[in-house]
C-alpha cells in the first residue's frame, strides 16, 4: 500500500512535466499508474489476499503515538473493494481526459497533477486504520475538490461553486474530528480494526454524540440532505472531475465510513435515527428536483444526491443483508453515473450544449452514444440484466425480511425505496430522452435536428471508449454478479448471494411496479411538471446557506467595526496591556519564588548593555528615519555581541546575519518613505502614554523573566542537548543538529512560514497579477563593461560608483565560498544552512546595491518561487524519505564516504533538510529584493517616464503654439486657416 500511495505521489509530482512536455497524450501515461494499482489489487483478491479469514494485509508506523495519529493502513475486503473502484475508474477518466481537454489550455498541468493526487489521497483514505490519519486524507479531499472544481478560476460560478463545497465539507469534516477525539478519548478505540475487534463502544451519551458528529461529516461529504446542495453547484466543475469526484471518488468516501462503522454502531440509538430518515428524505427529495432541471449534468447531479441518499439509508442499516445490497448499489452507482457523466461531458465537447431544449436528433446522428447512455441509464432505473437491477432487487429483499426494521419503520422504508426508485426510472427516461430525442415541435426547421446537432464534431475514441467499458462492465456483471457477489460478499458476510434470477418472488413483482410506474411518470412528464412548485415547498437549501453566510459575514463586519477602529495605535495598546496586566495578576495573587540573579559575568557585558539601552532610548526620540534604523540595527548587533560573550557563537553569528538582512531590506522601504518621522498634531499628545507603556511592557517581561528562570525546579532538558546531538544527530554543533534533526519539525513549520511570508510579500508588491506572471527580467546585452556583469542601461546604473563596484567584484566570490563553507561545516562548527543562506543572501544584496536589478539577474538567473519550492521540496523529502523504508519521520543516518584527493567524509543524512532551509533563505531574499527593490526600481522609472513625456508633450504644445504665433494665427484662427471670431491679422 505504501508502494501504491509513493507511486501516485510520483506521478504527482511529474505529471506537470510530462502535461507540460506532451500534451494531452500524457493523460494516457498517467493513467498507467491507477491501472497498475487496480491489477495489484485484483491479483490480490485472485490469491485470496483479502478474504475474511486472511491474515491481515497492513502497514504499522509510528508516528506521533502520544497523540494516537500513527501510520496504519489496512486492506481488508471494504478497502479493497473501494480501492477498485478509485482505481479503475481514475485510471479511465485520465483517458477520457485526453480527449475532453481542446490542447494545453492554461492550467492543464496542474490539473493532471491534482487528479492524481485526488487518486491518491482517496486510496490513503480507504486504506487508513487510524481515524485521525483517516480525518487527515478526509480533509485533504475536501482542498483537492476545492481545487479542481474551481478549474475554472477566472469563473465566478466556479469560484462560487468551491467555496461551497470547500465551507460545507470541511464543517462536516470538523465535526466528524471532534466526534473522532470524543469517541477515542471515552472509548479508547482511535482505529477501526480496534472497533471491529471490540464490537463498538458501550452505548451512553458521549458516544451517542460522537456518532451523530462523525455522522455529519460523512452525511456532508456525501451530499446528503441538508448538506446536499454544493453537489449540484459543483457541476461548474470541468465534466472529468465530475465524473470522478461526483461518482466515484469523493462521495463515496461518506458510504465507505457509513458502511465501515455501520455493523458496531448500529446498536447506539441516534444512528438509524439520524441515517435512514436522511438518506430516504434525500432519495425522494433530489430525485424530485432531478425531473425539473434542462442541464444534463445538473440532471445527473440531482440523481447523484438521490441514489446518494439511497445508498446511505441501506448500508446505514448496518445487517449483512442490507451491507452486501448497498455495496452491489454503490460498485452499480460507480459504474453508470462515471459512465453518463462521459457521455454529457461528449455531448457538451460535440455539440457545445448540454441544454436539452437545444438538442434534438442527436440519438439519430450519433446511435453509438445513444447505445453507450441506454446500457449506462438502464442501470441506473434497474432494468433486468443490469447490475443497478440486481442490487436494487437484493435491496428490496432485504427490505422485506430485515429484522432490524420490523413493524412500520421497515414498511416506511420500503414504501420510500419504492417511491424513490419509481422516480429514478422517470429521470432515467428524461435523461435519455431530454439528451437523444428527435423534438420535432420545438426544432421543425432542419427535419427536427437542432442547430447545434447540425454542427456536432465527431467523437474521437478517448471519448467513447471509457464510458463504453464502464457501460459494458455495469450489464456485464449484471448478468454475471458473481464477482461482486465475491468482493461484496466478503466484508457484508451475508447468507445471500447476489443473482440475476431468483425465480418469480416479491422483489420481482415490486421491481416491475417501481419500472411500470417510472415509465407511466415519464409518459406524463407534462403532467409531472405542471406539479412542481415555482418555489420548493420545503425551501432551497442553497438559499438558506447563502443567507447563514450572509449573516455571518455583516454579525463580523459589525464585531469588527466594533472593536477593531482601524487604529494600529490603539489595536497594539490593547494587546501590550493585556500582556502587562493579565501576568502580573497572575504574578501578585500566585505563587512565587525568590529572586537570585547576577547582573553580568563581566563589565564587558555591562557596557554592552549600556550600548543597547542608549542606542533603544535614542531610537525612540529621533526623528529620522534612516538614523532610527541605524540605532535600531544597533540594538540587535549588541544583542549579538550578548551572545558571543555568553559562549553562543551560532546564535550570535545567526544574529548577526538577520539583523544586517533586516537593515538592508528596511533601507528598501525606507526609499518610499519621508525621511522624517516627527509627530504633529493630535498623535503628539500621546507620545507620553505610550512611552509609559512602553516602559511598562518592558518591565513586566523582565519580571515575568526573572521569576520564571527562577521557578525551575528540575533539571533543564538543554544538558541533554549536546548528547543527543551527538549521539543521534551524529553532529558536535548541537544547535544546529537541534534544528535540523532533533527538533526539525519546528523548523519544517518555520520554514514553511517563511515560504508564506515571500508569498505574502509578492503578492502585495504584484497585487494587479492574476494567474500567470509575466517575466519582468530585462533583457540583457552579451557584452559586459566594467567590473560588474550587467551593462549600464540606464541613468541610475550609469551613477554607480566605482569603488561599490569593485568591492562587489572582489566581495561576492567570497561571500559566496563562506556561505558554503557555513552550509558543510554547520553540522560540527557555527553555522549550517539558515547561516549559509543568510550569507549568500547579503552577497546577493551586494550585488543589487551595486548595480541594481539587472546585476542581481546577472547574480541568479534563477525565478525565486523555484528556489523556494524547490527548498522545501527537498525539506519535506527529507521529512518523508524514512517512512517509506519503514522509519520515523526525520530518522537521520551517517555515513563515511571516501572521496578522491579529500579523504574520508563523514555524510549526514539531515544535509538534505539543511539545503531546503538554505534555499529557502535565500529564495525569500531575492523574493523580497525582486519586490521591495526592483520592482520598486521599475514603478519609479515608470512614474518618472510618464512625467517626462508629459513635459515633452506639453513643451510641444508651447512650442507649436508659439509658432502659430509667430505666422499670425492668433488665438481665434483654427488650423483650417478659417477665422472664427475677428478679423484676419496684416
Amino acid at each position: 500500500m505504501l508502494i501504491v500511495l509513493a507511486a501516485l505521489a510520483a506521478a504527482t509530482a511529474t505529471a506537470p512535466v510530462l502535461i507540460g512536455q506532451l500534451g494531452r497524450p500524457a493523460f494516457g501515461l498517467l493513467a498507467l499508474v491507477p491501472a497498475g494499482a487496480f491489477i495489484w489489487t485484483v491479483r490480490g483478491w485472485i490469491r485470496g489476499d483479502f478474504a475474511p479469514d486472511a491474515p491481515p494485509v497492513g502497514v504499522d508506523v509510528p508516528w506521533m503515538s502520544a497523540t494516537h495519529l500513527d501510520i496504519t493502513l489496512r486492506m481488508d475486503s471494504l478497502s479493497a473493494l473501494f480501492s477498485l473502484i478509485i482505481l479503475g475508474i481514475g485510471a479511465l477518466i485520465l483517458c477520457y481526459c485526453w480527449g475532453y481537454f481542446d490542447s494545453s489550455p492554461k492550467r492543464l498541468s496542474v490539473f493532471g497533477a491534482q487528479m492524481i493526487a485526488f487518486t491518491m489521497v482517496m486510496y490513503g483514505l480507504v486504506t487508513a486504520d487510524n481515524l485521525l490519519l483517516m480525518y487527515v486524507f478526509w480533509e485533504l479531499t475536501s482542498v483537492l475538490s476545492f481545487l479542481l472544481v474551481g478549474y475554472y478560476g477566472e469563473r465566478a460560478s466556479s469560484r462560487r461553486a468551491a467555496g461551497q463545497a470547500l465551507m460545507v465539507t470541511s464543517l462536516g469534516g470538523l465535526a466528524m474530528l471532534v466526534g473522532i477525539i470524543l469517541l477515542g478519548t471515552t472509548s479508547g478505540i482511535w482505529e477501526l480494526s480496534a472497533l471491529a475487534a471490540t464490537g463498538g463502544p458501550v452505548p451512553s451519551a458521549a458516544t451517542g454524540t460522537a456518532v451523530v458528529l462523525i455522522l455529519a461529516g460523512a452525511l456532508s461529504k456525501s451530499a446528503v440532505a441538508p448538506m446536499h446542495f454544493w453537489l449540484p453547484g459543483a457541476m461548474a466543475a470541468p465534466t472529468p472531475v465530475s465524473a470522478y469526484l461526483h461518482s466515484a471518488a469523493m462521495v463515496k468516501a461518506g458510504i465507505y465510513l457509513v458502511a465501515r462503522l455501520s455493523p458496531e454502531l448500529n446498536q447506539i440509538g441516534a444512528w438509524h435515527l439520524v441515517v435512514i430518515p436522511a438518506g430516504l428524505s434525500t432519495m425522494l427529495m433530489a430525485g424530485w428536483m432531478a425531473l425539473r432541471q434542462v442541464d444534463l449534468k445538473l440532471i445527473l447531479a440531482y440523481g447523484t444526491v438521490s441514489q446518494l441518499g439511497f445508498i446511505i439509508a441501506v448500508v446505514g442499516i448496518g445487517s449483512p443483508g442490507a451491507l452486501l445490497a448497498g455495496l452491489a448499489l454503490t460498485v452499480a452507482h460507480a459504474l453508470f453515473k462515471a459512465a453518463l457523466f462521459m457521455v454529457v461531458g461528449t455531448i457538451d465537447r460535440t455539440t457545445g450544449t448540454r441544454d436539452i431544449r437545444e438538442l434534438s436528433g442527436l440519438g439519430r446522428n450519433r446511435p453509438a452514444l445513444v447505445a453507450l447512455a441506454a446500457a449506462a441509464a438502464a442501470s441506473m432505473a434497474g432494468v433486468p440484466g443490469t447490475l443497478g437491477f440486481v442490487a436494487k432487487e437484493a435491496t428490496v429483499s432485504t427490505l422485506l425480511d430485515e429484522p432490524l426494521l420490523t413493524g412500520m419503520p421497515g414498511k416506511l422504508l420500503l414504501s420510500g425505496v419504492v417511491a424513490g426508485s419509481t422516480l429514478t426510472v422517470a429521470y432515467s427516461l428524461y435523461f435519455l430522452h431530454g439528451a437523444f430525442a428527435t423534438k420535432s415541435r420545438a426544432h421543425a426547421t432542419g427535419g427536427g435536428t437542432s442547430p447545434a446537432v447540425a454542427k456536432a464534431s465527431p467523437v474521437i475514441g478517448p471519448l467513447w471508449i471509457p464510458p463504453a467499458l464502464l457501460a459494458g462492465g455495469g450489464v456485464a456483471l449484471g448478468l454475471v454478479p458473481a464477482p461482486v457477489d465475491v468482493v461484496a460478499g466478503a466484508y457484508a458476510g451475508a447468507p445471500a448471494h447476489l443473482s440475476l434470477w431468483h425465480g418469480w418472488t416479491l422483489p420481482l413483482f415490486i421491481s416491475g411496479i417501481i419500472l411500470s410506474c417510472g415509465v407511466l411518470l415519464h409518459w406524463q412528464r407534462h403532467t409531472v411538471s405542471r406539479l412542481h412548485f415555482s418555489r420548493p415547498a420545503l425551501g432551497n437549501a442553497g438559499l438558506a446557506y447563502d443567507a447563514v453566510v450572509d449573516t455571518l459575514r455583516r454579525v463580523s463586519l459589525r464585531i469588527t467595526a466594533t472593536t477593531q477602529r482601524g487604529s494600529l495605535p490603539l489595536n497594539e495598546a490593547i494587546i501590550l496591556s493585556t500582556l502587562v496586566v493579565l501576568p502580573l495578576a497572575m504574578l501578585v495573587t500566585g505563587a512565587r519564588t525568590d529572586i537570585r540573579m547576577e547582573l553580568w559575568d563581566s563589565p564587558v557585558q555591562g557596557l554592552v548593555v549600556l550600548i543597547v539601552v542608549v542606542a533603544a532610548i535614542a531610537a525612540t526620540v529621533t526623528d529620522n528615519r534612516l538614523s532610527v534604523l541605524i540605532l535600531v540595527g544597533m540594538t540587535g548587533y549588541g544583542v549579538a555581541v550578548i551572545f558571543a560573550l555568553h559562549g553562543a557563537p551560532d546564535l550570535a553569528l545567526t544574529q548577526l546575519l538577520v539583523e544586517t538582512v533586516t537593515v538592508v531590506v528596511f533601507v528598501l522601504v525606507l526609499r518610499k518613505l519621508p525621511a522624517s518621522t516627527e509627530n504633529r498634531g493630535p498623535e503628539k499628545d500621546h507620545t507620553r502614554l505610550r512611552a509609559w507603556l512602553a516602559v511598562a511592557v518592558g518591565l513586566t517581561v523582565t519580571v515575568l523573566g526573572a521569576f520564571a528562570m527562577n521557578a525551575r525546579t528540575s533539571l533543564p532538558v538543554s544538558i541533554h542537548i549536546p548528547d543527543l546531538a551527538s549521539r543521534i544527530g551524529h553532529g558536535s554543533n548541537a544547535v544546529n543538529v537541534l534544528l535540523v534533526d532533533i527538533r526539525a519539525w519546528d523548523t519544517f513549520g518555520e520554514i514553511s512560514v517563511l515560504v508564506v511570508v515571500a508569498t505574502g510579500v509578492a503578492s502585495l508588491v504584484y497585487r494587479t497579477r492574476s494567474f500567470s506572471r509575466v517575466s519582468r527580467r530585462p533583457t540583457l546585452r552579451t557584452e559586459a563593461p566594467g567590473w560588474l556583469a550587467a551593462p549600464v542601461e540606464n541613468a541610475k546604473a550609469r551613477n554607480r560608483s566605482f569603488m561599490m563596484e569593485v568591492a562587489t567584484r572582489i566581495l561576492f566570490p567570497s561571500m559566496i565560498t563562506l556561505s558554503l563553507y557555513f552550509f558543510f561545516a554547520g553540522h560540527n562548527a557555527p553555522g549550517g544552512g539558515f547561516a549559509g543562506g543568510l550569507v549568500a543572501a547579503l552577497a546577493f544584496m551586494l550585488r543589487y546595491l551595486a548595480g541594481g536589478r539587472e546585476e542581481l539577474e546577472e547574480a541568479l538567473p534563477v525565478d525565486a518561487s523555484r528556489l523556494l519550492g524547490t527548498g522545501l521540496l527537498l525539506s519535506a523529502g527529507a521529512v518523508v524519505a524514512p517512512m517509506l523504508i519503514g522509519r520515523p519521520p526525520l530518522s537521520s543516518a551517517n555515513a563515511d564516504i571516501g572521496v578522491p584527493l579529500i579523504g574520508t567524509v563523514h555524510v549526514v543524512s539531515p544535509v538534505v533538510f539543511d539545503a531546503g532551509v538554505y534555499l529557502i533563505v535565500v529564495g525569500l531574499i531575492l523574493h523580497i529584493l525582486r519586490s521591495l527593490g526592483a520592482q520598486l526600481d521599475i514603478d519609479e522609472e515608470q512614474r518618472r517616464r510618464r512625467a517626462r513625456e508629459r513635459a515633452r508633450r506639453l513643451a510641444r504644445r508651447k512650442t507649436v503654439q508659439a509658432s502659430g504665433d509667430d505666422n499670425g494665427d492668433g488665438p481665434g484662427r483654427t488650423s483650417g486657416g478659417r477665422a472664427t471670431t475677428g478679423r484676419k491679422r496684416g
